[in-house]
């Protein structure tokens, strides 16, 4: 008779909501034994009943990622539970939708402490635990924004660009070390979450991702897959590849398009609600299960092809490079680089 396989142990922080709901979700239908960390008991308590109708099992421990000695506490009480954690996913953050110049310093603050410092400490966490074992994967939800940088987002990018740096430190002292331990980050699109509904938002409109947007089930199922094949990074969504690769050929461009965009391609559907909530500093989903699913449906992808590719191409560069040459090849023939060359020499005399 074969043996029954032991259920992975797996800690998910920001698993609540949006792409954290999605990863509970991809875990939970493979029967893993899952610590749920997020601030909102609602949302915690909705995705614990969500993991044990998938065949999973799973404690939800309400924790805000920015306290370390809380996050610490919370690994604990997970393999108290269910043993050894086998998988750390960092997802957590929170972020704020505004110029830098409005942005307050405690605000500012505030999202660092979540949205870097959460995966910091979260990371620490699990390499406490994992490092004495010589075993583990630890996967960092990241952002295409983590390398290309829009308006009215300034704190969550920098947070997703520490994110990147903060990784690649770590990877190379595992590889000095020889250990075993295995560390990832996910490159997302942009996602339709619930962030959109209880995101600080200062500006005149409605918040939302810019397009296009992907489903969390596609972000649930790529950190899934990363967490079982090893891959130093991942991109996930051919829209993140282009943004990534085009921005390390030609970033002037990347500052001209978003300059001109970045504004408008945030916004959406009238004025914002001006007494809606944010979970900037208190959760939204402390009473209502808000669920993996923002207000997108209607204009959300179900299925990434280039996820196919990234699990089957060792490099997300190779892949990423002929679709950013597919791109330039249309640019050129529409005669777009002659205009957008005549922009570059004008922005250069501006900042010169």
């Amino acid at each position: 008779m074969a043996q029954a396989q032991t259920p992975e142990v797996v800690v998910i922080t920001g698993a609540s909501a949006g792409i954290g709901r999605a990863v509970v979700q991809a875990f939970a239908k493979r029967g893993a034994h899952i610590g749920l960390i997020a601030r909102g008991e609602a949302g915690l308590e909705g995705a614990r009943r969500e993991v044990e109708a998938l065949g999973g099992k799973a404690i939800a421990i309400p924790t805000d990622v920015s306290d370390a000695a809380a996050v610490d506490r919370a690994a604990s009480q997970v393999e108290e539970t269910f043993g050894p954690i086998d998988i750390w996913v960092n997802d957590a953050f929170t972020s704020v939708f505004s110029e830098f110049k409005d942005i307050s310093p405690d605000d500012y603050k505030r999202v660092t402490e979540v949205a870097y410092l959460g995966f910091v400490y979260g990371t620490m966490a699990a390499l406490k635990r994992m490092l004495p074992r010589d075993r583990g994967r630890i996967v960092q939800v990241g952002s295409a924004l983590g390398y290309r940088s829009i308006p009215l987002q300034s704190a969550y990018c920098g947070a997703k660009h520490a994110i990147n740096g903060f990784t690649d430190s770590i990877r190379t002292e595992l590889i000095h070390n020889k250990s075993n331990v295995r560390i990832s980050i996910a490159q997302m699109p942009a996602v339709n979450t619930p962030q959109f509904t209880w995101v600080k938002n200062k500006l005149p409109r409605k918040a939302q991702p810019v397009p296009p947007i992907f489903q969390p089930e596609v972000a649930g199922e790529a950190v899934y897959w990363l967490a079982h094949h090893y891959k130093r990074e991942m991109f996930v969504g051919g829209s993140t590849a282009i943004v990534i690769t085009g921005n390390k050929i030609f970033p002037w461009l990347g500052d001209l398009y978003l300059g001109k965009t970045g504004y408008k391609s945030q916004q959406y559907d009238g004025s914002k609600d001006p007494n809606a909530p944010d979970n900037l500093y208190q959760p939204v989903d402390a009473h209502r299960d808000y669920g993996a699913h923002g207000n997108f449906d209607s204009r959300a992808k179900s299925t990434s092809y280039e996820i196919w590719v990234s699990e089957h191409i060792p490099s997300p560069q190779a892949a990423a490079m002929a679709l950013v040459a597919a791109a330039a090849v249309a640019a050129s023939s529409l005669g777009v680089f002659g205009i957008l060359s005549t922009k570059r020499r004008s922005l250069s005399e501006r900042f010169r």
